[in-house]
């Protein structure tokens, strides 16, 4: 035996040094999930989908409200069950999008929620019903936040469907839309390990509260659901297996 594997082997058990060769195995499968993620689509249960992205409105950055304040969004934020049908502009779409997930670094990479390690496991999709946001068709489309664009993902008013698998929740599907937070954990495990479970967590209700309150700034209102069948989601929205719900939050005008 050599004399560094000598010393490693004092200072290192074989079960710890096959720990640490599966820490860099999974540490740089991440490496290459996040490096090679395509731009634009998704991978779907039913293989690539490849769709023109639809490019939103810019995000207002400043006075996108100037009749509520910080402070005012944070004292009248509510969880609301019962919403309007009135339509949405596609302003306002963009407008939550981009405070739920959009690029707020000027190099085009650090977002509007903080992630551990900047590793951003989550994914945010849009379930958009019929003549609910102007300029906009019934489906579901994937948030891109660096092109600040939506794919679609599946045609159709998929509301209804949504509520159903929510354990019959059918009062959010009179919101014009869902925001549904998902997470592909092992964008993050493969650095911190089981530990990334929980950060993906936590990044998921930074991203929450960013929806609600940017909701209640546009004189909108949001409500939250975590009580739903995940596969029967994921097969109905035709997003990925990987992509794991976390969160269901329609928007709209509270009724």
């Amino acid at each position: 035996m050599s004399p560094f594997l000598k010393r490693f082997s004092y200072s290192c058990s074989r079960r710890a040094f096959l720990d640490h060769c599966r820490k860099f195995v999974l540490g740089f499968s991440a490496f290459l999930t996040v490096k090679t993620k395509p731009a634009l689509g998704i991978e779907s249960s039913q293989g690539p989908i490849k769709e023109d992205p639809m490019k939103l409105p810019a995000p207002q950055v400043t006075q996108v409200n100037r009749t509520v304040a910080l402070e005012a969004a944070i004292q009248n934020r509510r969880t609301i069950r019962s919403f309007s049908p009135r339509k949405l502009s596609l302003q306002m779409l963009a407008q939550i999008l981009w405070a739920a997930q959009g690029i707020t670094d000027p190099n085009g990479y650090k977002r509007a929620a903080p992630s551990a390690g900047a590793l951003y496991p989550l994914d945010i999709y849009a379930v958009i019903g019929a003549e609910a946001v102007e300029q906009t068709p019934a489906g579901v489309f994937h948030f891109q936040p660096a092109d600040h664009a939506l794919v679609p993902v599946t045609t159709g008013d998929l509301r209804q469907s949504v509520a159903q698998w929510a354990l019959g929740q059918t009062w959010m599907a009179k919101a014009p839309v869902m925001m549904v937070i998902t997470a592909e954990y092992r964008r993050i495990t493969g650095k911190y390990g089981e530990r990334g479970i929980r950060y993906a967590h936590m990044e998921s209700g930074h991203i929450a509260q960013n929806i609600f309150l940017q909701a209640e700034a546009l004189g909108l209102s949001a409500g939250i659901v975590g009580a739903f069948n995940d596969k029967e989601l994921q097969q109905t929205m035709k997003i990925s297996d990987r992509h794991e719900p976390l969160l269901i939050m329609p928007v709209g005008y509270k009724n």
